[in-house]
């Protein structure tokens, strides 16, 4: 099956998955809540449009880097006249010594993923035309985060999932050993793998009745050939270049 291939990259990444209230957590991966957003954005359907079109997308995540997680915390509205303090859902304010929000806001710092997206050939031509020219900004997770370049690395591959085992350099320094063990996740069924569950299939990204499904997750560590990795991380932006100019070739 063709497909194309994005590179996740960024100082900081978040990928909820069971953010409620105060407490904004992040997966240790892409969401396909996540991945959906981005393509959805990129080809301009708004929060209240339906996402049936893009249900047979399928993604595997290669874990190049897998990031520090790190915990944004935050307060608002403490030592503020009542005037400007953070309005309660009557309007009339937090009682005094109730005046500050807290809020823990999860992040992956400095963490690299490369994705393989699949699916029908006429829905991946429009998925790579929108992805090239985005209607809306995508980002990581979060609006504050970014992605760095180059994002969309390929489109039209004929086998995306042997690109990522065979060919995508390694944003990681290896400089011993044959092989590198490289972590990966995919949404269609492995035998080889490690089965699990994610709540992360989006029903709707309307502001009111937003649901997410469960779905299965497969992962497994792979041993990637150690002509993938670099021996110093300055070499990673001029391996990757030379690896897209090849393929542009």
């Amino acid at each position: 099956m063709s497909g194309l291939l994005l590179r996740l990259a960024g100082p900081l990444q978040s990928w909820g998955e069971r953010s409620a209230f105060d407490v904004r957590d992040t997966a240790a991966f892409p969401t396909r809540s996540g991945l959906i957003g981005i393509i959805a954005a990129s080809m301009g359907i708004g929060r209240d449009e339906p996402l049936a079109a893009l249900a047979p997308l399928s993604f595997t995540v290669r874990i190049d880097r897998p990031g520090t997680r790190t915990v944004d915390y935050q307060t608002a509205g403490g030592a503020l006249p009542p005037g400007r303090k953070i309005p309660t859902a009557d309007g009339k304010g937090r009682p005094p010594g109730k005046g500050t929000v807290q809020t823990w806001r999860e992040y992956l710092a400095d963490a690299v993923f490369v994705v393989a997206v699949q699916g029908p050939d006429d829905l991946l031509g429009d998925v790579g035309r929108a992805l090239a020219r985005p209607h809306w900004q995508p980002y990581l997770g979060r609006r504050s985060c970014p992605p760095s370049q180059p994002f969309l690395l390929r489109t039209d591959v004929d086998d995306p999932i042997s690109e990522l085992e065979d060919a995508v350099p390694l944003a990681r320094v290896h400089r011993v050993g044959r092989t590198i063990p490289v972590d990966f996740v995919y949404d269609t069924g492995r035998a080889e793998a490690v089965r699990s569950e994610a709540r992360d299939a989006p029903s709707t990204f309307a502001t009111i009745g937003r649901e997410h499904r469960r779905r299965p997750i497969w992962t497994i560590t792979r041993r990637l050939p150690s002509r993938l990795g670099m021996f110093v991380l300055e070499d990673y932006p001029p391996r990757l270049a030379s690896y897209l100019r090849r393929q542009e070739a």
